[in-house]
């Protein structure tokens, strides 16, 4: 069923209505920001505090910590630990050319004041990766959950209870047909003929 559209978005070129925007990517062609000011510092600094380490070591923990959906770059990652060093939360030892970093009392005492905020740095963690997950679909599959969403943004003042009925059946049959994947056959609604 063709989902209807303005003749304002006909005119800007668009022949199906629907927006074409670079996955992952939102307005303005940035991509979503992973971590709020002082965020990284403040998780560098917990994760030093729990074991001693690297700065690869910590590019890996935190790729993990998003389930390689993310992984920091050396560019955020070296001067952020400087910054820490500097500002005397953490100290690093050369070994073997390789700087290791544990965290200083100062850098202790800050955790301890930042328990909370480093909370909320978990949470969000857990936040991005939701989203960074949904930027490894294939343009096609997030083209149409774009076009999914736009189309019930359209539909907004025609809610009556019976579509609404309609509406919530077609999503979640289709949710299971996803789920139960191409070697089940699609569930069919049943007709009244």
């Amino acid at each position: 069923m063709p989902v209807p559209y303005s003749s304002s978005i006909r005119e800007q070129g668009h022949h199906d209505g629907f927006e074409r925007r670079p996955p992952g990517r939102e307005r303005g062609g940035r991509s979503p920001r992973v971590f709020a000011a002082g965020e990284l510092k403040l998780l560098l600094l917990a994760l030093i505090a729990e074991k001693p380490c690297h700065g690869y070591e910590l590019i890996r923990q935190i790729e993990a910590m998003f389930d390689g959906a993310y992984t920091p770059s050396p560019g955020v990652i070296y001067p952020t630990l400087t910054h820490l060093e500097m500002s005397k939360m953490v100290s690093g030892d050369a070994e073997g050319g390789k700087k290791c970093y544990s965290a200083t009392d100062v850098g202790r005492r800050c955790l301890q004041d930042q328990a909370e905020a480093l909370d909320g740095v978990r949470i969000r963690i857990e936040a991005s990766k939701r989203i960074l997950r949904e930027q490894d679909r294939p343009v096609e599959i997030h083209e149409a959950v774009g076009n999914l969403r736009r189309a019930l943004q359209r539909h907004q003042d025609r809610w009556s209870p019976e579509e609404i009925l309609r509406i919530r059946d077609l999503l979640n049959g289709t949710a299971k047909a996803i789920i139960d994947g191409p070697d089940r056959p699609p569930v069919s609604e049943s007709s009244d003929d």
